[in-house]
């Protein structure tokens, strides 16, 4: 048996019921393997895959609240501080109530590879809880951020694991997690990212993960001899990553069509006015459906679907798993021709083998995705510093680091002759650099 069966088979026995976990190990271990039997020796020896694959630490706490009508609520809250070869762990907080160990463990180990892949010194982490904000008041939020930070704050520092946002948790969340730490600990340090402006926050972290998207999009496109301009987008989610997504492909010249939300899709043939969709989701916080009452043009259908738009690029930035096989067909056969993923894993295993056996351009999320990450990394820097970048300034740095990335993933493809397999040379890029941390740092 080869050693990454042997790595897959030994996941799947220790971590019983952890599909979304065990479906990220494989994924990268399977595009890993020219890497990996080219140096087998060597990596088993060192146990790199075993430690490759296992948290470095799995912390598990109750998080006890008390709601408006004075009841005591209990939820659980979460962090997988997954490998630190590279730096501090780093990664997102997500409040839903879907969280569970599964999709925190395959989110930090993913994490790992695409904090490998920004170029900065960060390891890769990921937490959170199966609290649901949604239709919470700001003192319940509060309430449950404080008793959530009175445990985690012994977990992490500045040095030691710098929590993000994630799903659930935007700016109001991470304030009042940051004011508790600050409580807690006496100390008014970089421990946090996302943070608001006043308080050490980064310009940009709110549009980064979807300009980020845009600016690898449009790197690939270019090195294919294609464009952005004039061509019709597809964008699920619409939440932070699919609105600025969207701003900067219109920004860019593409032709944004349709949205979507949990509850459905929005279709507007010419083309989604963006600040009508600021107005519902940023102010309102509402549902993408109310789009309709102020476009009638547009049409919005209950339930999946968006992926049957004809379009020329899809932008999947809702959730994992949200595109699957059929979604995939589907798009080919609408002549889709470029596939960058604005959410972690969205696109299911059989999709992905499908859009790399196509030969379309497909970006995956570790590196489509890393904007985030990277203005977070930024944030850092400028909190380290005592000091703020200007919007442009970080803009700036974030598209290089984008660029950056989409040459590490083109360059690992040709290095290992799969040119253009974006899949696969995203991987390798990111599993050398932690590796060779993980070698020259001993057994640890």
């Amino acid at each position: 048996m080869s050693y990454v069966d042997e790595i897959y088979e030994r996941v799947v026995t220790q971590n019983p019921g952890e599909p979304e976990f065990h479906q990220a190990v494989k994924e990268v271990l399977d595009s890993l393997r020219l890497v990996i039997d080219a140096n087998e020796e060597k990596y088993r020896k060192a146990g790199i895959l075993e430690r490759f694959t296992e948290p470095e630490r799995v912390i598990s706490f109750r998080v006890p609240w008390v709601d408006d009508n004075g009841r005591v609520q209990v939820n659980k809250g979460y962090r997988v501080q997954f490998n630190s070869a590279i730096g501090a762990y780093k990664g997102g907080l997500r409040f839903h109530p879907s969280v569970n160990v599964s999709i925190l463990k395959f989110l930090g180990f993913e994490q790992t590879l695409k904090n490998s892949l920004t170029g900065l010194p960060m390891g890769g982490g990921k937490g959170g809880s199966n609290f649901d904000p949604k239709g919470k008041s700001d003192r319940e939020v509060m309430a449950f951020c404080q008793s959530f930070m009175t445990e985690l704050y012994r977990h992490i520092g500045k040095d030691t694991d710098v929590p993000a946002g994630d799903i659930g948790v935007g700016g109001r969340e991470i304030g009042f997690l940051f004011g508790q730490y600050k409580r807690m600990t006496g100390l008014y340090e970089g421990v946090l990212t996302g943070k608001g402006l006043n308080f050490g926050g980064s310009l940009v972290r709110t549009q980064a993960t979807g300009y980020g998207l845009i600016y690898i999009l449009d790197e690939m496109l270019k090195n294919n001899g294609k464009e952005l301009t004039g061509k019709t987008v597809l964008v699920s989610g619409s939440g932070n990553v699919a609105i600025y997504a969207a701003e900067k492909a219109i920004e860019l010249g593409g032709k944004v069509v349709a949205f979507s939300d949990s509850n459905g899709y929005i279709y507007d043939k010419d083309g989604i006015k963006l600040d009508v969709v600021k107005e519902i989701k940023e102010v309102r916080r509402g549902r993408i459906k109310e789009y309709v009452d102020a476009v009638p043009t547009a049409v919005f259908t209950e339930g999946k679907g968006i992926w049957t738009i004809p379009c020329d690029i899809a932008l999947p930035c809702a959730t994992q798993n949200e595109l699957d096989l059929e979604d995939a067909k589907t798009l080919l056969a609408n002549g889709c021709f470029a596939v960058a993923e604005g959410a972690n894993m969205p696109s299911t295993r059989e999709a992905t083998d499908l859009f790399v056996e196509k030969k379309i351009l497909f970006m995956p999320g570790k590196a489509a995705n890393a904007g985030g990450v990277a203005t977070s990394g930024l944030e850092q820097s400028q909190n380290a510093l005592r000091m703020s970048w200007t919007f442009e300034e970080v803009d700036e740095k974030l598209h290089k680091i984008m660029v950056d990335i989409f040459a590490k993933a083109a360059d690992a493809a040709e290095r290992y002759g799969v040119p253009g397999n974006y899949v696969t040379g995203a991987n390798i890029a990111g599993f050398e650099k932690v590796v060779d941390a993980m070698l020259a740092q001993g057994v640890c």
